[in-house]
């Protein structure tokens, strides 16, 4: 492969990632539409699904989702405000807020995770392979990684090779 076409197909990569996160979020505003929930939009159950039984701080969810264009802050608050998202402050640290879910916010999050069994069901059956999956998310990963490191190097002043 030349330099120009390892270049496309990194170009390619990012443009992908980006378009599959988008249609994730058109395929979670679909399941939602089809049960008649009006009352959340589609981040907004990105964020119960990515805390699912958990509880976590506000920056932990940050750090687990991808919330670009939203403001968590204030998405967090419409979901307390809907009943969704139980928040109090942490024990150890007042400065701290801990979110969970409700009861409400624990069944829309069940429903999810059907959708996505049902998904991975249909893919399965399909012509993709469980090792398939594997390497995909492993892929993503080590790009993930690689663009953290590469951010934390370039915020230090340090944008030389970055090591894989």
């Amino acid at each position: 492969m030349s330099d120009t076409e390892l270049k496309l197909e990194y170009l390619e990569v990012v443009v992908l990632a980006e378009r599959l996160h988008r249609q994730f979020l058109d395929v979670i505003q679909l399941e939602l539409d089809v049960r008649g929930i009006r009352d959340i939009n589609n981040v907004q159950a990105l964020m119960l699904h990515n805390i699912g039984d958990a509880e976590m701080t506000v920056s932990e969810l940050m750090w687990r989702g991808c919330y670009l264009g939203s403001n968590v802050s204030y998405n967090l608050k419409k979901l307390t405000e809907i009943g969704y998202i139980d928040q109090e402050r942490s024990p150890h640290d007042k400065r701290v807020i801990m979110v969970r879910l409700s009861e409400k916010g624990a069944e829309l999050c069940a429903i999810l995770k059907n959708m996505n069994a049902r998904h991975l069901e249909a893919l399965t059956n399909g012509n993709l392979k469980s090792e398939d999956i594997a390497i995909c998310r492993q892929t993503l990963r080590g790009l993930q990684q690689f663009w953290s490191r590469s951010a934390e190097a370039g915020a230090l002043g340090g944008m030389g090779r970055i090591a894989i």
